[in-house]
């Protein structure tokens, strides 16, 4: 037999089968063209045991070259409490494959741009030769983040202060925030959240023992991990919120350690206590054991508050722990009520009437209607009219207080630090309400010359506010993988305009709207051209419409698994497609339903199925080594006496996200 054909029957490239054979026993030169029958026909019959061995000697020598490469003595790296693998290997100067397959060995199956947690980092670096340490601070030497620090640190201590502390609520999906901070505004907020999730970042005061609180309510699921992290970056203190129907999830450990990265005291809020499964006791354990938090009434230092906030119960409690944690932060809870306003954007999207919006947290000083903003020395408008978190127009807002921003000529991004000035003017683009220019940022993402061949779904985002836009690119971004990738054409933020459905037809991009309207003309615009756009309210609903369809774009891989021969003793009767025909199998077993190959000597003949299997004359499903069998081959009529029938499956493998 010729190698090219056993290779193209091994699926193997033949090059390789040549280095292969000496290494197995078979006596073949390396300039051999062919090889004789019967050592065919043994190593076709070995090939599933000889190709494992195969496989598993290739992966051993991959892990052995990129071993090659590790530190040759221990390197120490600081990695933050969640880190993409891909960023990981870069930071330890270690090929990316190397990372995956040790995480694999760890039973820990993965992306190159999946995150893992420190932990997880931390016990694959011991067989990397690294030494994984925690960093403290995330984005601690960013200038913008320093800035707030630096403006409070040069006021005159005796123009400092007391100002309200800044609470931010975080916690696993559905275990209670909105619903939290609902019972203490007392209003109903829950009610208008699509799908009962915090869609985007929103912030309000309340006033317990005449003194005002301010909350920020930051969204729970793991999708806006991004907006909740800035959500922390303003807080003063944080609350926990924990069910005690459903324990520790994998939201609250994340939560925990941003709050542990921001190093802001917290409270632990045991939610929903009103119900029949709650237990405050196995809630306190998973809080011990899981996130080493232990509860003041058991010897530790957090105070854990049970309530109900359906029920209102212990929210009265709640906020009295929270004015005497913030009592004794009181030192750090100081601002300068009469200097330039300074403070944090928590919110910011594009108004059709009123353009760029802003909601900003001031954090010291005191904004006025009038005052001119800036960041980073830029002109970003002047403060044309305020609302408070009422939605109230006032005339100015002082320390801890959120407002909303009318007024600005550029759409400023969420964690940016505005403060008053006059700043570089730039020249803007006048808004139109029918053009692009209210799509005020575009994706930067640099193309991967390596992914281009890769199945790719374009995609413009549409969104309603900036946090959401960024939430889902985030998301999505999280999808791409070695086999398919989601790649972000671009992102805006108002309603879908014709510039989007002109862009989304040049670069075949399906436009995905999240909680964004589409005029009559552009929808006429959208059916004349063909284009693709789903709108969305709830973003678990977005992310599942993305990975659906990038099952579709990736083929399924078809795995082959050799089940037995049998050899062709009689025919039975022949039809034009099909025949019946008798034999004995010679090795391994025949099944009902599986698929037959032909073989003459050594010429392979043709293929087919076998649709009914016999026995003793009953149909059975299953033959085994030295049974006579009666078949019914369906396939080109070209079976001989004599013939070998090799019956072997397929299964499709499905592309799983």
């Amino acid at each position: 037999m010729n190698i090219t054909e056993l290779a193209r029957i091994l699926r193997i490239n033949p090059q390789e089968l040549k280095e292969l054979l000496p290494e197995w026993g078979f006596s073949i030169g390396h300039k051999a063209i062919k090889i004789d029958n019967n050592t065919a026909k043994k190593i076709i019959r070995n090939w599933p045991t000889l190709k494992r061995e195969w496989e598993q000697k290739k992966m051993v020598e991959q892990i052995k070259k990129q071993d090659e490469v590790l530190p040759k003595e221990v390197k120490t790296i600081m990695v933050p409490a969640v880190i993409t693998v891909r960023n990981y290997a870069e930071l330890a100067g270690i090929p990316v494959n190397r990372v995956l397959a040790e995480l694999m060995k760890n039973g820990v199956f993965t992306s190159i741009n999946e995150k893992i947690d420190f932990d997880t980092a931390a016990i694959i670096g011991e067989n990397l030769n690294l030494d994984v340490k925690l960093a403290e601070a995330v984005e601690e030497d960013r200038p913008e983040d320093k800035k707030l620090d630096d403006i409070i640190a040069n006021e005159d201590v005796g123009s400092l202060e007391n100002r309200p502390p800044v609470i931010v609520v975080m916690g696993h999906v559905d275990h209670g925030k909105t619903k939290l901070l609902d019972s203490i505004r007392e209003s109903n907020v829950v009610a208008g959240e699509a799908g009962g999730i915090t869609q985007h970042i929103g912030a309000y005061q309340v006033v317990r023992q005449n003194q005002k609180i301010t909350f920020i309510d930051t969204p729970g699921h793991e999708a806006f991990t991004a907006m909740r992290s800035r959500g922390a970056k303003v807080a003063d203190i944080a609350i926990l919120v924990v069910a005690a129907d459903d324990g520790v999830k994998p939201q609250t450990i994340e939560a925990y350690r941003i709050i542990e990265a921001a190093k802001i005291p917290f409270i632990v809020a045991i939610n929903k206590i009103d119900k029949e499964t709650a237990d405050i006791n196995k809630t306190k354990q998973e809080l011990s054991t899981k996130l080493n938090i232990t509860p003041e009434d058991w010897g530790g230092k957090t105070i854990c508050v049970p309530i109900s906030a359906k029920d209102g119960t212990g929210i009265e409690e709640l906020l009295d722990m929270v004015l005497l944690l913030a009592e004794t932060e009181s030192a750090n809870l100081k601002a300068n009520p009469k200097a330039a306003a300074a403070g944090t954007v928590i919110e910011s999207n594009v108004d059709k009437a009123a353009g760029p919006l802003a909601t900003i947290l001031i954090q010291n000083g005191t904004l006025h209607v009038g005052d001119q903003l800036c960041f980073n020395d830029i002109f970003y408008g002047k403060v044309k009219a305020l609302k408070n978190y009422k939605g109230e127009d006032v005339l100015e807002v002082g320390p801890s207080s959120p407002a909303k921003i009318i007024g600005l000529k550029i759409s400023p991004k969420v964690g940016d630090i505005l403060n008053v000035g006059e700043g570089q003017k730039l020249k803007i683009k006048k808004m139109r309400a029918n053009n692009d220019t209210k799509d005020v940022f575009t994706n930067t993402q640099d193309d991967d010359k390596k992914e281009k061949k890769l199945p790719t779904i374009n995609v413009i985002i549409k969104a309603d506010f900036l946090g959401s836009a960024e939430a889902i690119e985030e998301s999505l971004l999280k999808l791409n993988n070695e086999r398919v990738r989601v790649k972000i054409i671009y992102k805006g933020l108002g309603y879908i305009t014709e510039g989007d459905v002109k862009r989304a037809e040049d670069s075949e991009a399906k436009i995905l709207g999240f909680n964004v309207k589409t005029s009559p003309q552009v929808e006429e615009l959208i059916r004349e051209r063909q284009v693709t756009v789903e709108s969305f309210s709830i973003i678990y609903d977005l992310i599942k419409y993305i990975k659906e369809e990038m099952k579709l774009l990736v083929k399924p891989e078809i795995k082959r698994t050799d089940l037995g021969r049998l050899k062709v003793l009689a025919i039975f009767r022949t039809d034009n497609n099909s025949q019946i025909v008798g034999g004995k199998v010679l090795d391994g077993e025949l099944k009902n339903d599986c698929l037959l190959e032909v073989w003459r000597g050594d010429n392979f003949i043709t293929s087919g199925k076998l649709v009914r299997l016999q026995s003793g004359k009953q149909n059975v499903d299953s033959v085994g080594k030295d049974e006579e069998a009666g078949l019914l081959y369906e396939g080109k009529a070209l079976i001989a006496e004599g013939d070998i029938l090799l019956a072997y499956k397929e299964e499709e493998i499905a592309y799983q996200d």
